[in-house]
């Protein structure tokens, strides 16, 4: 069984849904909008650049879901799906999607962005198998704090690696689309490898290597 493996934010959505997700906490008034934004801008950019310290971003990207309960977090989180995710969402990446469908594969998003965010996002693309960073929740309220290696960068191929020991699978004839040189760890891993929409750096690199370099933005 073949996975096709994507990256979420800029490759199958036209967007950041870790930063929109920020972007909307400002815009709801759930946290302090001037601070507030302006540290999710300069993670954002931290990330765009390949400097992002992971576990600094997640103390700050983690701490909105521990200041508040799980029914106000989950009402938020739909109208965050109405208002910033859906608008994301590319015919193309479905058609791509259903492509690999057609061919049998196994579906995987594979993203740095935590599973609160994010799990709504892979069942509104019908993929049921998502590897996310983990946020750690304790008698059904979030703490705060990771759980686990965060699936970012090297981090990423330590995740999979143990998805695929715990499901008896193997890299054998994968694919992995992503738009970032934060993916280049796990780009190398697998046998087609795909730049979709690629930052500068990674378009570089994929075309020195003689890699796929596609667009899905309409």
């Amino acid at each position: 069984m073949t996975l096709a493996i994507f990256d979420l934010d800029n490759t199958l959505l036209a967007g950041d849904s870790d930063h929109a997700w920020g972007e909307f906490l400002v815009e709801e008034g759930i946290v302090d909008a001037e601070e507030y934004r302006l540290a999710n801008d300069r993670f954002y950019q931290e990330y765009l650049n390949g400097e992002l310290d992971i576990l600094h971003y997640l103390g700050f990207a983690l701490q909105p879901l521990a200041n508040h309960n799980m029914s106000e977090l989950l009402a938020w989180r739909e109208a965050f799906m109405e208002k910033k995710v859906r608008p994301m969402m590319q015919a193309s990446a479905e058609d791509l999607l259903n492509n690999h469908r057609e061919q049998g594969h196994t579906l995987m998003i594979i993203t740095a962005t935590n599973r609160f965010v994010t799990e709504p996002i892979a069942e509104a693309l019908g993929i049921e198998h998502l590897i996310a960073t983990e946020p750690e929740l304790v008698n059904g309220r979030y703490t705060g704090e990771v759980a686990g290696t965060p699936s970012f960068q090297d981090g990423k191929v330590k995740r999979l690696k143990d998805w695929l020991k715990a499901h008896g699978r193997t890299l054998e004839g994968a694919w992995f689309y992503s738009d970032s040189h934060n993916d280049l760890p796990l780009l190398k891993k697998v046998d087609n490898p795909v730049a979709v929409d690629p930052d500068p750096t990674l378009e570089a690199f994929a075309k020195k290597n003689g890699w796929k370099v596609m667009s899905l933005r309409g």
